[in-house]
Formats: C-alpha cells, structure tokens, sequence
C-alpha cells in the first residue's frame, strides 16, 4: 500500500495538506527530514503515514504522557496498531509492552526521551528492527528553544547505539532560525530535508485587550460563546483559582487545571474538557502540551505569556479543525512584572552557570518581543510571523488591530526628545528612566541618577504616558533606537540618521474607540452551510457519537471530528459507499462506525421527507475541488458588493465610515473576497474630493473639503475614554449611496489605482 491509499483508507483524507506530501516522500525515499509546521497543519501524519509505509518500526520520542495516549487510542482505533512506554506504566505493563513490540505487533511505538537510557529499553532497542526515529517537539533540544529539556539531548547518543542508522525526522511548531539550526547539528542530521510550510494560520483572529476589568470581559465573553468550547490561560495558580471561584455556578461549566492540583483531579478536569463533558477550562502553561481537542474555539490569555513561541503555542491550541477560531490577549503592565518574577525564579537542572546566564538574557529577550506584541499598533499576525521569520508584505486585514479604529499622529519632534534623551543617558538607563525623565517625573530615583538635570528631562511633560510610550514602541520597532538584551535591559541609540532629515516623519497610531468586535474569527464556519435541518441533524449526530466515544472510553473527536459531522450533514450519505466520500472517514472508521451513522442519518431523513439539509449547490463543490487541488491558496480580491447585495444596504441618516465598512460586511456574500476596510471608503471620498488631510496642531486629521460641505459631509467632537477629544466625519444618505454604487463590482487593486 503506498503513501496516499494510505492516507485515505486509514485516516479518511483524499489529500494532503501544504507540506505533508514532501516530508512524507523525502523520509520514504531513505532522506533525514526536519520540519516546522504549525499547530494543526497536520504533523503527525507526516511520520504515521511513512511509519506504515516502512517495513520496520517507527520510534516516536515525545516528552508529553497526554500527547502519547491520545495518539495511540487515535492510531488504534484508525486500526493502526500502536503502543506506549511511559511513566504512567507498571514494571510489568511495560514488560507486556515490549513482548508485543518484539513479536512485530506494533508499527508506531510512543516513548518519553527518559525512557532511552534505561536498561530494558536499550536492550529490546538492540533487538527490534527500527526504520525511523521521530523526534516530536524537536525544539527541546535547542539550549535557545523556550522548553530545553536536557533529557533530549540523549537521542543522538541512542540513534548511534543502533546497529543500523534508520531515517531520523525532527518536528516543531515554533522555531526560530538559531533553533533549528541546532535541532539540525544537535541530532546529527545528514542532508536533512528541510520544510517550513508557514506559520500563518489564518482562520485564527488574534486580538489583545489593554483592559483593566479581566474579569468582566472573560464573563461577557463566555456569556455570548456559551455553545463554545475555550480553554482561558492564567499566569499563576492563584489567578487560575481566582477565576474559577469567579467563573463556577454560572451559566457554562468550568474546571481548572495547574501543577498544585493532585493526579487523580487533573486527569478528571481534563477529562471532562476534552469529552466535552465541560466546555471551559482554566488552566496555567501546564495545561494543554498534546492536547489534540479539535473544536477548541477560543484561547483567552488573562495574563501576558513570557515568549511569543509560548503564546503561538497556546493560542494554536483554538481552531485545530481549520474552523475560525478566536486569540484573545488580555494585557495590564503589571503582567510583565509577573512574568519577569517567574523567569528571576525559573528552576534550572544539569545546565552550566555561563548557559544559565545566557538562557536567562534569551528570556528577558523573549519577554521584551512580547510586551512589544501586546503594545503594538500594527497588524498583529505580521508581528509574529515576522518574529518567526517570515516576511509579510502587507496587513492581515484579520486581527485586532488590523479592524480597530485608530488616528494617526505626527509625533517626529517628540521622537528627536527621546534621542535626546537617550544620547543624554549614554545608553545606562532603562525604559522607564528614560520615559520618567521626558515626562518630568518627581522620582527619587531620578534625582539619585541625576536624569532630573538633563536638558531633556521634562520636555514631553504634555504628552501622556501611554502616547508616550506608544511613540518609544514605534522607534523600537522602526530602529531609531533598541533595548539591551539581560536581565537589566537598556534603551540605546540605533540608526537615528534618517530623522536628521526634514522628510522623515514618525507616525504613530492611536487607538481611538476599541471596539469590542469579534472580527471575521467569528464568521464563516462550515456549519455556516447547513440549515435548520442540518443544524438538527448535526445536534442527533453527536449525541451518537458521544455515545460511542463514551462505550469505548476515549474523547468523542477521536471518533470523528466536528469538521466530518458536518460533512455527513451535508453530504446525508445514504449508504457505506457514499460515507466513504466524507472528508475525514477512513476505512477503519466506516467498518466500526460506519453503518451506525448511515442508520442515523437514514432515520432522520425518513422522519422528514424531503428536506435540505445543506445549500450546497455545484458552483460551490467545483470550487472547493479546486481549491483542494492547489498547494497554494488563490489570493482573495479586493472587496465588492453584488448588485444585489447593494439592495440591502441600510441607508441612515448619518453614518460613519467605521458603520459604512461594517454593513458591508455584514451584507456582503461575494466569495473569496477580503473584508471592506476604511482605507478602501476614504481612498474613494479623497478621491472624489470630498475629505482631505490637514494637519492641525501637530495632528494629520480629516476634514471636509468645501465640496464635502455642499454634499453634507458634518464634523462630529468626540471625548475618547481616556478623555482626549477628537473628531469623526459623518456622510449623509446621498454620500453613502455613492459609496455603495462605487464598491459594486468585483474591482481590483488596479482598478482603484486607475481612478
């Protein structure tokens, strides 16, 4: 059996996802491989599938008891036999273990990386015929990936114990260069195939929340997602108690999980999560590593993670069915004093006093690139796709910041006070001396250091704090100036030469009104196609499964996934043949489960002749064959309205052009489109002459022109809540209507540079 009947008889799928092709054909073709592939992207078939190909057995080292026993019960009930060797065994479980895998029993066998030097395992290792070595969270081995585990360090010494060297492939999610440069050097990869598919997961909306009300906004947003499942991360333990006392009794269930709590109540916490017995769970960073629940559709962060590689982890835990899913990151400054406590206290075993000191400057390093992320006002997506790596061209157009409402302020001669500042510290000081001086501060410490005395101390007395510190988190992130790696890290100058120059400009955007929308990581699920009736019949099939998972004792996705449900729904096969077309049924499946659901479905169908349970018609299937036969996505077009999507425009008397871009994205139903921006709407209102940019005090604002006034075009004040005062254009119904007969289209980028 080759690769890809492999794929499909076992695992349901017709075909694979980016990346999964390559590595699979470079391992079977005797090639070592190393791969970084994003959560959810489909790792683990890139060593099942060749595992089963192979004629040998398959070593998959992995430091997570969950992640082993989840895969197993998966693989076994694929009909893939496989095993596991872990603490969570007897002496004499482990014997069994490894009789069957000496007779030939097992093709993928799990084992935790202690487990390699242990006496039994090198001896039955000698022995056994192993025709890889799989290397699963591949960036522990690296003394700079954010969890070293010094245990990894000893695979290299077993893979050169075997008599004959089998195929080694190291997986990741998170990377960096320098990382996986070392999980390369580290185990002695020979020409190793490399793969980066990408880091981008795009049905993931990411947001961060300034907010000082935590709580209030975890219990509103549970409120209005009570059918969803979400896993919120705490910092500490007491935060995870805290709210959970908060959150307990209410309308939706939920647990807690942290490392204080005992075995049994952790396992049954977890439990209860992942069998969707309870939708929510509060957890610490302990929570989560292997844990594959497929419908997770929300990570809320109530406190600031202490590295981007650990936020993109646990964020990547939402959505991992390629369903939208929600990253929310609540930040306060105060988080960054938590994390910085945590790293000063972080335990350290088997490491040398200078890698110490150096892991401890990564960390600080690490801590900085986060805080930058949770202050930022640029796109967010790009700012960790950036930090791993990759070079996005332009805005997601699907993050927080990207669909937040901001004004842009000229903030160049403040910009020259901070270099001043700065040149004036000759570079000792950090970020908030720095900051406490140009505000003028009455500080001791300032007095003590002498920065009260500086030609520079006080001189942006009139800007507030947080614009001030939204200008130094620009000039960081543009180079002007830099922060010191180190427990103690200090503001220095970068390349500041350009600001020499009369034409430079330093723009800053400010956040107006957050608006508390829930972006596109809400919008076009796939259940999105289904109707009433699929909705009912989706309900009837989990029920089912439920009951299935529950007679075999293992989590309902394991059984199938939300994403296959709702393919049977709209697809209703009639017949095992017909099931087998559904995405996600393999043959293994349709013999245990198959006919189970097929009566379902038949019963239901029979209890309501002729109903539809999914608008689905052929222009839509072609699309998606299309779509699945392309390694890359087809690039969206720009925005438009059809015609008769116009109809149903709300015209109001007024309207901003923030409500102008949300009805169109409300009404709007063209395929393969991005979301309606306010760049796109005021392009078009410059365009017509109808607004203009002035500035005024120091600020670019928009004002009308004097054919804006003759179209009606009115300023309204503003107070923001922090209680600056600002201005907002409203256009009358006759401007909107031209705005909607511009946007019904399709158009392009070319067409807007034409006009």
């Amino acid at each position: 059996m080759d690769a890809k009947e492999t794929l499909k008889v076992y695992f349901g799928y017709d075909s694979y996802k980016e990346g999964q092709e390559g590595v699979i054909n470079a391992i079977l073709d005797g090639h070592d491989v190393i791969a970084v592939m994003p959560t959810g992207s489909g790792k683990s078939i890139c060593y099942q599938v060749p595992a089963l190909v192979l004629p040998g057995m398959t070593i998959v080292i992995s430091p997570l008891i969950s992640l082993m026993q989840d895969q197993v019960k998966a693989l076994n009930n694929a009909g893939v036999h496989a095993g596991y060797i872990n603490s969570s065994l007897t002496e004499s479980q482990i014997s069994k273990v490894y009789e069957l895998a000496a007779a030939g029993r097992f093709k993928i066998l799990y084992v935790a990386p202690e487990r390699l030097e242990s006496y039994g395992f090198k001896v039955f290792a000698s022995k056994a015929d192993i025709s890889m070595v799989t290397v699963d969270e591949a960036h522990c081995i690296s003394q700079w990936g954010q969890d070293f585990r010094p245990s990894y360090l000893k695979i290299v010494e077993f893979i050169d114990s075997l008599s004959k060297r089998p195929v080694v492939s190291a997986f990741t999610a998170t990377a960096t260069e320098e990382v996986k440069m070392d999980i390369s050097c580290v185990l002695k990869l020979r020409n190793p195939k490399e793969v980066v598919t990408g880091f981008d997961r795009p049905n993931l909306y990411f947001s961060v929340e300034p907010i000082k009300k935590k709580d209030d906004y975890i219990i509103d947003y549970i409120d209005k997602h009570q059918s969803d499942s979400g896993i919120i991360y705490c910092a500490t333990r007491k935060n995870v108690d805290a709210l959970y006392e908060l959150l307990k009794g209410r309308t939706v269930l939920v647990t807690r999980y942290h490392a204080g709590m005992n075995t049994e109540e952790r396992k049954r916490n977890q439990d209860d999560f992942i069998y969707d017995r309870i939708p929510v769970i509060i957890a610490t960073n302990a929570f989560g590593m292997g844990i594959d629940k497929s419908n997770v559709r929300y990570v809320i962060h109530y406190n600031m993670p202490q590295s981007m590689e650990n936020y993109y982890q646990e964020a990547g835990r939402a959505g991992r069915d390629d369903e939208p899913a929600r990253c929310v990151l609540l930040y306060s400054p105060q988080d960054v004093i938590i994390d910085r406590f945590l790293l000063e206290h972080k335990e350290f075993t088997d490491i040398s006093e200078e890698d110490i000191e150096l892991i401890k400057q990564r960390d600080e390093k690490r801590l900085q690139i986060m805080e930058g992320y949770c202050r930022t006002t640029g796109c967010l997506r790009n700012y960790i796709l950036k930090y791993f790596g990759e070079n996005p061209e332009t805005p997601c157009d699907n993050c927080g910041n990207c669909n937040g409402d901001y004004i842009e302020v000229d903030m160049t001669e403040a910009a020259k006070q901070v270099i001043n500042c700065v040149y004036e510290t000759k570079g000792r000081y950090g970020l908030n001396i720095v900051l406490g001086t140009l505000l003028g501060a009455n500080l001791a410490r300032l007095k003590e250091l002498g920065t009260n005395e500086y030609r520079s101390y006080g001189r942006l007395k009139d800007i507030t704090e947080e614009k001030l510190k939204s200008l130094v988190n620009k000039m960081l992130t543009d180079g002007y100036i830099y922060q010191s790696e180190g427990r103690y890290s200090v503001i220095r100058l970068g390349n500041y030469d350009t600001l020499k120059d009369n034409n430079t400009h330093v723009i800053v955007k400010i956040p107006i009104e957050k608006q508390n929308s829930y972006g596109r990581g809400e919008r076009h699920r796939k259940t999105d196609s289904l109707t009433k009736a699929g909705y009912e019949l989706f309900d009837k099939l989990k029920v089912l499964r439920t009951g299935l998972a529950r007679e075999e004792g293992i989590p309902p996705y394991i059984v199938f996934s939300d994403k296959t449900l709702v393919d049977m729904c709209a697809k209703a096969p009639k017949n095992l043949r017909e099931m087998l077309e559904v995405s996600g049924v393999g043959n293994m499946k349709l013999e245990k489960y198959g006919q189970r659901f097929v009566d379902e479905i038949l019963a239901y169908l029979d209890d309501n002749p002729g109903v539809v349970t999914s608008i689905r018609d052929d222009e839509e299937a072609a699309k998606e064959a299309s779509h699945k036969s392309k390694k890359k996505k087809t690039p969206k077009q720009d925005f438009y309205l059809n015609t008769e999507d116009a109809e149903n425009f709300d015209y109001q008397d007024y309207r901003y052009v923030t409500e102008i871009k949300d009805e169109f994205n409300r009404i709007g139903t063209a395929d393969d489109v991005k979301k309606a921006t306010n760049v796109r709407i005021l392009e078009f209102l410059q365009n017509q002459g109808y607004i203009e940019e002035r500035q005024i005090n120091g600020f670019n604002l928009r004002t009308q022109t004097e054919l804006g006034l003759q179209k009606g075009i009115i300023t309204e004040e503003k107070i923001s809540q922090a209680g600056n005062e600002y201005t907002l254009l409203k256009y009358p119904r006759n401007v909107q209507k031209e705005i909607v007969e511009y946007f019904i289209g399709p158009r392009t980028s070319k067409d807007f540079l034409k006009e």
